[in-house]
């Protein structure tokens, strides 16, 4: 089972395009996870009402600053039979980061950290997709950050599906990966009187996400 190329709705843009993957015909050999995934085939979009897509890192060595991307787009494709076909690409405006402090915000996307004026974006696009569990994934990509391309594995958590009140199909997937900022050009850094760094050098990237299947369309 895997998990996705779906497309992202985006507080900027309307959502690109699904892509349906290529390539030979989906394994008969996969083992499902969860009988219900078997019906989960296909594009789903990302409910940016009810998803997450967050960081912490460790300030000042004592406390955890906690902060999230407000406007992505993303594409998301899920095959039940062959997670081998599932793909994840989603873009994140880094300008649009918030930790609910104005001045902190304002440094992160100056050119200390993300320089969201010359880099307006960062990128996850997925390479490959491997079942680890009943309900476990390991999704491996590219991770790019001012222009800086570096490989990351995402762990991810099938959460459920359900159809919702309003008869819209949902499904919840978690994922996670911690990171070196510095591997991305993210140096700067203040060092503390008893000699720890005001920023640690360890990020943990945070995906809560809740997608909506998005309508096949029709001819």
């Amino acid at each position: 089972m895997n998990l996705f190329n779906r497309v992202v709705p985006s507080r900027r843009q309307a959502p690109l395009p699904p892509q349906r993957p290529t390539g030979a015909p989906a394994s008969s050999t996969a083992v499902l996870p969860d009988p219900d995934l078997a019906s989960l085939s296909g594009e789903w979009v990302v409910d940016p009402a009810h998803s997450r897509i967050g960081f912490s890192v460790r300030h000042a060595m004592v406390t955890t600053v906690r902060g999230c991307f407000l406007e992505y787009e993303s594409r998301l494709y899920f095959d039940a039979y062959d997670p081998t076909r599932s793909r994840a690409d989603i873009t994140l405006f880094t300008s649009s980061v918030d930790t609910g402090v104005e001045q902190r915000d304002a440094h992160l996307v100056g050119r200390d950290f993300l320089d969201a004026a010359t880099f307006p974006r960062m990128r996850f696009t997925s390479t490959a997709v491997e079942q680890t569990g009943a309900d476990l994934f390991s999704m491996s990509g590219e991770l790019t950050i001012k222009g800086v391309s570096r490989p990351v594995v995402l762990d991810m958590t099938y959460i459920g599906n359900v159809t919702d009140p309003f008869g819209y199909d949902r499904v919840g997937f978690d994922g996670t990966t911690t990171i070196n900022r510095s591997d991305w050009g993210l140096t700067y850094n203040s060092r503390l009187t008893e000699g720890g760094a005001m920023v640690s050098e360890k990020v943990r990237l945070q995906l809560d996400i809740a997608a909506i299947r998005t309508p096949q369309s029709g001819g």
